[in-house]
């Protein structure tokens, strides 16, 4: 529901925020990702052209996912998107339990940190950002890259290794062991054939993480 609801607004909003210093500051990364562009289909440069380009192509932008977030907060607060935050049934049993016993909960995310919040804070089964100790986006550096990891490790004031990282992305794993976290895979709803491959202890609930 989030991406439909940001791709049908995106026009507008950059229309009605267009001297608003975040989204000018938005609009400057996404043209300076653009000048970056090597994919020859590109279109000319043009804000709204390029946001719906690249969310056709499903491209973590740190722009637009900053931009995503903006228009997703103006929705949070006319109320459009409260409660509409889709998370799995095991989810808050899980992170309740994790803060109960003093574990720190983080998220790093493609999206902003922005829509991380707002999400968290209007899912299906309530408030959950109470729990969270820490959001991470791709400004602290791409999700595939180690380095990202021991970033998110001291930000958090833990050694890598005391780290366990859960995610669908086998990439995201292998960046994250190569950092020297634990790593699990989240397989939901059937494996794919990488996930067969991997190395990676693979879980189906969050209730099976100790």
């Amino acid at each position: 529901m989030l991406f439909p609801y940001a791709r049908a607004r995106v026009h507008d909003y950059l229309a009605r925020h267009a001297a608003d210093p975040h989204v000018q500051a938005d609009v400057a990364l996404l043209r300076a990702e653009h000048a970056a562009e090597t994919d020859r289909s590109v279109p000319a440069w043009d804000p709204e052209a390029y946001v719906y380009w690249l969310m056709d192509r499903d491209r973590k932008s740190t722009g637009l996912k900053s931009l995503q977030g903006r228009i997703w907060e103006d929705g949070y607060r006319a109320g459009a998107l409260k409660g509409k935050g889709a998370v799995y049934p095991d989810v808050r049993p899980a992170i309740e339990r994790w803060r109960k016993e003093g574990k720190l909960v983080a998220i790093f995310s493609s999206g902003s940190v922005q829509a991380q919040r707002n999400l968290f804070a209007n899912t299906t089964v309530g408030d959950l950002s109470s729990y969270l100790s820490g959001y991470f986006d791709t400004t602290t550096g791409p999700k595939r890259e180690a380095e990202s990891y021991r970033r998110i490790a001291a930000r958090l004031g833990v050694a890598p290794a005391d780290v366990l990282f859960v995610s669908d992305v086998v990439a995201e794993l292998d960046a994250a062991r190569a950092a020297g976290m634990r790593t699990a895979l989240a397989v939901r709803g059937g494996a794919e054939p990488d996930e067969l491959l991997t190395a990676h202890p693979r879980v189906r609930s969050f209730a099976e993480l100790a």
